[in-house]
């Protein structure tokens, strides 16, 4: 009853609040049509960028007739929040809609960027890929499809449509046989990675499907031009994150962020143009995934409503330039974590609030590309040194990396007594924007679900009682800074009266090991009975990973009886399959059986997130046999 109330005075306060109107393009005067190109999991590895190895002539030429953006970011590194992102006009963290494939109600008054173009006589159509986190209201699309076309509207319609290039997705970066058109010897290997053949064949794979993907991309501008419409036209072309190659998908460094964007705007809606847009040209202005939607509607004469939080960069309602980005990574598949990034036009600065969580997590879909296994492989003989080291290794809590100096971000400069006020800086303004927008992704998934009940998360991020953010933000910011001194003050928040302060004061001892673990094994050992399932999964992974053997067998207890979705739920077993599995099969031996036990398959989980248990139990089943 005390939820419902809440959601429902938030849900009045919205929506009295959001009314605004919408000026339409006069319709006696001509309105461009809007072209987007998209392709899959590419960054700026394109020859309009400068890249010598890459071969892009179709939008080389694009970019010769328009302008190229050198700062763009997708604020997600990875396709679905991305896609979330652009599709609403909202960073996907306030919605509750960041984890990978999660599926969320929005609040029923916010539309998607569509539908306020189709109120205003555009045809909107979408080839065809979708992929979105949030639940539409109403019908998104004219039509949504392999078949979908801009060619079938009304005689005389202006149109919106979308045309997606799925030929240099990560799964076509390492499907073989493939025979190679790039030489694999001219390959740039960043950093990062280590310089073997299987390595480099991924990186010139890679180049030859961005080079097909170039020529889909050339089709779709000749037919434009066929149909006699380029003069009428505005042209975007665009990535949908960073490469598909392990450390840049899936990873909020600038490697995981950056996408091009190439813009061409017929001379005849020129004064929709913003200052920085020339022909032939670049800009540095700082635009993401976030501003596209208010920058399409502003550049059709339709003023982008109060609730997205983007700025249009383009068109009669375009704003200044902004001085930030901002990145996030939340749950990928079927593991969890929180990242928060931010740049400016030179720095890139990442908070990582599960710091405990190496980053390369094992994902069953990851670990398919040939780059990630060899990578792994020599690690774990031994055969790497630092920078290829540390994708294999646990996380610093903060990391500020120089972009003009060190292109593939390894030189970590935290640390640095010449970088400390742009450390700072760049500190302050990701502390501010989550605030700004009420991140929700400080709240376990799990939580999440529960308190919406059906109803849209965002109404429980704008409830400073429900999500206390200030304080959540602070036990958050205390426990992942790794500290020593924060005993008494992870203490208290474990008697905290709000179940994600709790949360967060578990997950701070976990995240600083053995000695805090058993200095406050009493405290931890009662969370096992918490009133919150997710605070309960976290304090038996920490006494289970550190306690003594008492404790290890009540963390593996507690895991197992969470680890069932059809009980708990998914979110819940999700939570409680990733502890069990930081335990190590020694520990979790005893329990294998249960695990073998535990259903994969739940018909009332959305399709899109049904594969995520079942991968876990095999994992968990792969490293029993491999202790045999």
């Amino acid at each position: 009853m005390i939820i419902g109330a809440f959601l429902s005075a938030i849900v009045l306060a919205l929506v009295l609040g959001s009314v605004t109107t919408l000026s339409a393009a006069d319709s006696e005067n001509v309105r461009p049509n809007v072209l987007w190109i998209t392709s899959e999991d590419n960054g700026p590895h394109l020859g309009c960028y400068g890249d010598e190895y890459a071969d892009t002539p179709h939008i080389d030429k694009l970019a010769s007739r328009g302008t190229i953006y050198l700062n763009c970011w997708s604020n997600a590194p990875v396709c679905a929040p991305a896609r979330t992102t652009l599709i609403t006009g909202m960073y996907p963290t306030c919605l509750g809609a960041e984890h990978m494939r999660s599926m969320v109600k929005l609040p029923k008054q916010f539309l998607m960027y569509p539908q306020y173009l189709r109120k205003a006589g555009y045809y909107c159509t979408n080839n065809s890929k979708e992929d979105y986190n949030v639940e539409s209201v109403g019908k998104i699309w004219d039509e949504s499809s392999r078949k979908a076309h801009w060619k079938n509207r009304k005689p005389g319609q202006p149109f919106f449509a979308v045309f997606n290039h799925t030929i240099s997705h990560e799964s076509k970066i390492r499907n073989r046989p493939h025979t190679l058109v790039h030489d694999p010897a001219k390959a740039r290997v960043p950093a990062y990675h280590p310089d073997t053949p299987e390595v480099r064949h991924d990186w010139a794979q890679y180049y030859d499907r961005i080079t097909e993907m170039d020529a889909l991309v050339g089709k779709n501008l000749k037919e434009l031009a066929e149909a006699g419409l380029a003069d009428d036209t505005i042209i975007f072309y665009y990535g949908d994150h960073g490469s598909g190659m392990p450390r840049s998908k899936r990873w909020p460094y600038n490697s995981g962020l950056q996408v091009p964007l190439v813009i061409y705007i017929p001379p005849k809606f020129r004064s929709l143009a913003s200052p920085d847009y020339r022909t032939d040209g670049e800009s540095d202005r700082l635009v993401s995934f976030v501003d596209f939607a208010p920058t399409l509607l502003s550049l059709t004469g339709i003023e982008p409503p109060e609730h997205m939080q983007g700025y249009a960069f383009l068109g009669q309602y375009q704003t200044k330039p902004q001085d930030y980005l901002f990145g996030f990574r939340g749950r990928m598949d079927e593991r969890y974590d929180l990242v928060r990034s931010v740049r400016n036009k030179r720095f890139v600065y990442i908070r990582n609030y599960m710091p405990h969580k190496e980053y390369g997590q094992y994902l069953n879909y990851m670990f398919q590309t040939p780059t990630t296994q060899v990578w792994k492989r020599m690690y774990d003989a031994g055969e790497l040194v630092p920078p290829q080291t540390y994708f294999w290794e646990t996380k610093p809590s903060d990391e500020l990396y120089d972009l003009q100096n060190d292109q593939d971000e390894v030189k970590n400069l935290v640390d640095s007594d010449e970088h400390q006020e742009v450390l700072n800086e760049l500190r302050k303004a990701q502390h501010q924007k989550l605030l700004a927008i009420r991140d929700l992704g400080f709240m376990p998934e799990a939580e999440i679900h529960r308190l919406a009940d059906g109803k849209a998360p965002y109404l429980i991020g704008h409830s400073s009682e429900l999500y206390p953010l200030p304080e959540i933000l602070s036990m958050a910011d205390l426990a992942s800074s790794q500290k020593t001194n924060a005993q008494a003050e992870l203490l208290a928040g474990l008697k905290d009266e709000n179940d994600v302060v709790r949360y967060w004061a578990a997950m701070g001892f976990l995240i600083r090991g053995k000695q805090a673990v058993q200095q406050a094994a009493p405290q931890l050992r009662a969370a096992l009975q918490d009133s919150s399932k997710s605070v309960r999964c976290i304090a038996a992974e920490a006494l289970g990973r550190y306690g003594n053997q008492q404790d290890v067998n009540a963390g593996v207890e507690t895991l197992i009886s969470l680890a069932n979705q059809k009980k708990d739920g998914l979110y819940v077993a999700m939570l409680a399959l990733n502890g069990l599995d930081k335990l190590g099969p020694k520990k979790v031996a005893a329990v294998k059986e249960q695990i073998a036990n535990l259903p994969v398959k739940n018909d009332q989980v959305n399709r899109r997130l049904q594969s995520y248990v079942g991968r876990l139990v095999e994992r968990l089943q792969e490293q029993q046999g491999q202790n045999k």
